[in-house]
């Protein structure tokens, strides 16, 4: 039952289909999966469908975009096995118009400074809810200006440490708000890749409100980071979520399915926690 709880399909940050995702997982050994696409939940009724037709287990998920109000740093919240994912609809569409706005402006900038057309960049971003900086080093690398999506070119264009960036960040709901949400959803909300950005700095906060789970296992966490994250989550009774964060040839590094996972016993966590959740939902209906 290990299982990769965290991978990208390409209607968001990755690069391969849901169907080629499941045999990748299938072939790889990896008994459960969970599709998690950034503000996009399209693809999950689909994976279900098709993981039951290889005999992968697919379970529901989301990764939701959050800013936060002190840093305005973006962050990332998990949102796994929603009993009503049609109420996260309206944050998503939201988070992805906004992201919209953003990549509208960029890419001007960028068709400024290279000899490329925007509908190469679209083509790019077939398939794709919104264009991102993968999509737009995508096109360069069709057009033979650089040998990498993750160049030098990346890092001076799409980092907020270069001077000469075309950066304009999103802004999203705060951390706590998605975290509200996921809740009214009827899901389980966990803190994706903690150490990213500085995530870590919001779990005190974010367990205080409710905070589910937290993502140990991810290649953004140092083996240092994860030991700490594994004993403040045993420390506070939280699930222990992993995953690869597969993005296909948009990863970072040589990252496929399975390269960082969960064991048997967390995916199990995971799944008697939610009937846990149902239960003390039906006792609280049949007490009032």
């Amino acid at each position: 039952m290990a299982g990769d709880l965290h991978c990208h399909t390409r209607l968001s940050l990755g690069s391969m289909g849901i169907d080629d995702l499941i045999m990748l997982a299938k072939k790889r050994g990896i008994a459960t999966i969970a599709i998690t696409d950034l503000d996009c939940q399209a693809g999950t009724i689909r994976g279900k469908v098709i993981g039951e037709r290889h005999g992968v287990t697919v379970i529901p998920g989301l990764e939701i975009s959050c800013t936060d109000e002190q840093s305005g740093r973006e962050i990332h919240m998990l949102c796994y096995l929603s009993d009503s994912p049609d109420r996260l609809e309206g944050l998503c569409h939201a988070n992805l118009l906004e992201r919209k706005k953003a990549a509208q402006y960029m890419l001007l900038k960028f068709v400024q400074r290279f000899p490329v057309e925007p509908t190469l960049v679209h083509e790019c971003a077939r398939g794709a809810t919104c264009i991102y900086p993968q999509h737009m080093m995508r096109a360069l690398m069709e057009s033979g200006l650089t040998d990498r999506i993750y160049s030098d070119v990346y890092h001076e264009l799409f980092t907020p440490e270069s001077p000469r960036n075309i950066l304009r960040e999103a802004r999203f709901p705060a951390p706590l708000e998605v975290l509200e949400a996921i809740h009214q959803s009827g899901g389980i909300a966990v803190l994706a890749h903690p150490a990213e950005n500085g995530a870590t700095e919001l779990l005190e906060d974010l367990v205080r409100a409710g905070l589910d789970g937290v993502e140990v296992f991810h290649s953004a966490n140092s083996r240092e980071e994860q030991k700490q994250l594994l004993a403040m989550a045993k420390a506070e009774n939280m699930l222990v979520t992993g995953g690869s964060d597969f993005r296909g040839m948009y990863g970072v590094g040589c990252v496929t399915v399975g390269h960082e996972q969960v064991n048997d016993a967390q995916v199990s966590s995971l799944l008697s926690y939610k009937s846990r959740m149902n239960r003390a939902k039906r006792q609280a209906a049949a007490a009032s």
